[in-house]
């Protein structure tokens, strides 16, 4: 239905989420014809150096646009739920909120809720599609908008949009691309649930796999997998926990590497080269890394010339050892 104006109808949605990847969607919503009657974003915290306690990327978002803001800590509570039942919402919005949303929650918009999640499901379903991609070394991955359901990342789709993966590019590249793929389609399939119902195609779960949370447990490299494994986890956990190994006892995070052709007999962890801006590691299936961007703990990230400047590392040194 198209009103008198020429305008296709406003759709009152409820939106949820957090970070820098749900900012993109959030501002494409606000420049809409729908009207965001509220936004619910996790509660702020505390963060950096100082600890100091910094509204959410959403939250900012929010507050520039006039938009009321709801940072429940528990969403079963049914003041909480009576607050989101009074804003009438024909349609709840999700993208990385960061909780799963309960029952009793999911029923009150009128169309149900819809999500922009960072992968082609159903693969990868869960907290950290997108670094968990880069880190098998997928070569494509893309973003689906699908339906909430009770269970994780497993309701219909509604749309897709792909983007390939540079060997060389990290989870922050992809994640900022997928943000605004994400909101394009999410935008557009918002517009068409305002003039009637939506094609949605059930997911194959027998393809699923699942993308956890990352953990910092994670950080430290493994000198002894295949020198392509590692890179691909440099690439992926950024821009946390961050890949790292010691240098002489030092923890060092690795911001970049290279791959390379080149064979070696060293073992596994040592150092091949090391002068102007080479520092070529040995890994477990005898192919040599090269570390491009470092960052010793405490200090700024560098390149590995400035890294060696002053360095004496020689061939042959084991890295990751305490």
């Amino acid at each position: 239905m198209v009103t008198s104006e020429g305008h296709q109808p406003k759709l009152r949605l409820i939106y949820f989420g957090t970070p820098p990847f749900a900012v993109p969607t959030l501002r494409a919503l606000v420049g809409s014809e729908h009207q965001i009657v509220a936004l619910v974003s996790q509660p702020d915290r505390p963060s950096g150096r100082g600890q100091h306690v910094t509204p959410t990327a959403t939250k900012q978002v929010g507050l520039e646009a006039g938009v009321p803001i709801l940072q429940p800590t528990r969403l079963r509570d049914d003041e909480f739920l009576a607050t989101i039942a009074s804003y009438q919402p024909d349609l709840g919005v999700v993208a990385a909120y960061g909780r799963i949303l309960p029952d009793g929650l999911l029923k009150i918009p009128r169309l149900g809720m819809i999500n922009v999640h960072g992968s082609l499901l159903p693969k990868y379903r869960g907290a950290a599609p997108v670094h968990r991609a880069v880190m098998a070394g997928e070569g494509i991955t893309g973003v689906t908008i699908m339906r909430v359901v009770a269970a994780l990342d497993a309701g219909p789709m509604l749309a897709t949009a792909t983007r390939p993966i540079d060997p060389d590019e990290t989870s922050v590249d992809v994640e900022r691309d997928l943000a605004e793929l994400g909101a394009a389609a999410l935008v557009a399939v918002v517009n068409q649930m305002s003039k009637g119902p939506v094609v949605e195609t059930p997911q194959d779960d027998a393809l699923a796999t699942y993308a956890p949370k990352l953990e910092k447990s994670e950080s430290p490299i493994d000198w002894e997998r295949p020198a392509h494994e590692i890179h691909n986890r440099v690439r992926g956990l950024q821009p946390w926990p961050m890949a790292s190994t010691t240098i002489h006892g030092t923890r060092c995070l690795i911001h970049r590497t290279r791959s390379t052709n080149q064979s070696t007999e060293a073992s596994a962890g040592a150092v091949v080269e090391a002068t102007g801006d080479a520092l070529a590691v040995a890994t477990g299936d005898r192919r040599v890394l090269r570390i491009v961007m470092i960052q010793p703990e405490g200090r700024r990230v560098m390149a590995v010339r400035e890294f060696l400047s002053g360095r004496k590392l020689i061939p042959g040194t084991l890295l990751g050892r305490p």
